[in-house]
């Protein structure tokens, strides 16, 4: 018999995640079944969208929910023969029992010199965030101007670096000097940190003087409210996120930017990359071929330790990553 270790969620979040909210467990796995497998994590995720999601999709005494790159130790099930990787909805689990219909395969031709945790980052759902919100919501289109906010994040930097691809013009701002520094050499054409700049409005005028046509927003909050008013007539703007707003024990108020986005007749359209699903694979290969290319720059934020989890993720809450944050089993 099989014992997974876990991370339950003991209590909601109050405001800003605790030690305390979370509690590691032991648990006994049952025997496998026909067409089950047993799978033990080698990678797992920690991604913002944790936090809000925990409220309405979790109680209290869940596992914590998460994606995670595992091996298949056990099975019976031919579609996922031993020793064969899987990307799972397992949660922050070491060991997990499934029927298949949660877990899909890695790539079959995933080079061989290219990290599978990369299938949480990049050629992952953080990957096909950027994309989609850029191809799908933005319609970007080349010499176009985009802004990006947490920008040195997994799905901002990957954002911004796609639209140098497409050939357009990329504003970044970021919460630190050295997540400056690490967007410039990615080769985004105007950085900033919105944490020291002495004004948010001057610091995106000087950026783009003739404003934005494409927002890729994560923050929400304050910075929306500033950046709104920049876009140019006919902008569109993709919400993947609003970090800002996650802890927030009383929720925001104000301002509200109604009349500008109806003068300017501007699109902000919320979104997840399941609306898109039917193009994942094409859409991964396409990603993988630019990062083996070196047209992708995919850095990742890895904390080793399974007992290093609730760590990890309210590290990403502080915005302590550059990249995509991995935890290594």
């Amino acid at each position: 018999m099989v014992q997974a270790k876990t991370w339950v969620l003991k209590q909601h979040f109050e405001g800003f995640p605790k030690d305390t909210d979370f509690e590691l467990k032991i648990v006994q796995l049952p025997e496998l079944k026909d067409g089950e497998v047993l799978f033990e994590a080698v990678f797992l995720s920690v991604d913002p969208y944790i936090r809000p999601f925990s409220r309405f999709r979790m109680q209290a005494g869940d596992v914590m929910i998460g994606t995670q790159v595992a091996k298949v130790i056990q099975s019976n099930n031919p579609a996922f023969p031993v020793g064969c990787h899987v990307i799972g909805q397992s949660g922050w689990r070491t060991h997990s029992v499934s029927d298949g219909s949660d877990i899909t395969q890695i790539l079959a031709d995933w080079p061989k010199d290219v990290s599978l945790s990369h299938a949480l980052g990049a050629i992952g759902m953080p990957g096909l965030t950027a994309l989609y919100g850029l191809e799908e919501v933005c319609a970007i289109k080349p010499g176009e101007t985009l802004l990006v906010n947490a920008a040195a994040g997994a799905v901002g930097s990957v954002a911004g670096q796609i639209a140098k691809l497409k050939g357009c013009k990329v504003v970044g701002s970021a919460g630190s000097d050295d997540k400056v520094a690490y967007l410039k050499e990615l080769g985004f054409d105007e950085v900033f940190n919105y944490k020291t700049v002495s004004s948010l409005e001057e610091a995106l005028k000087n950026a783009s003087p003739e404003g934005y046509d494409c927002f890729f927003e994560n923050v929400g909050g304050y910075f929306s409210s500033v950046a709104i008013p920049q876009m140019k007539k006919f902008g569109r703007i993709a919400v993947c996120g609003a970090i800002s707003l996650y802890n927030d024990t009383n929720p925001q108020t104000g301002p509200y930017q109604h009349l500008t986005m109806i003068v300017k007749e501007l699109k902000m359209e919320g979104f997840v990359t399941g609306r898109w699903e039917h193009k994942n694979e094409e859409s991964l290969r396409r990603m993988l071929t630019w990062m083996q290319e070196g047209k992708l720059k995919c850095t990742e934020y890895v904390t080793a330790g399974f007992e290093n989890m609730p760590a990890a993720f309210m590290g990403i809450l502080r915005g302590e990553n550059i990249g995509k944050a991995i935890v290594k089993v």
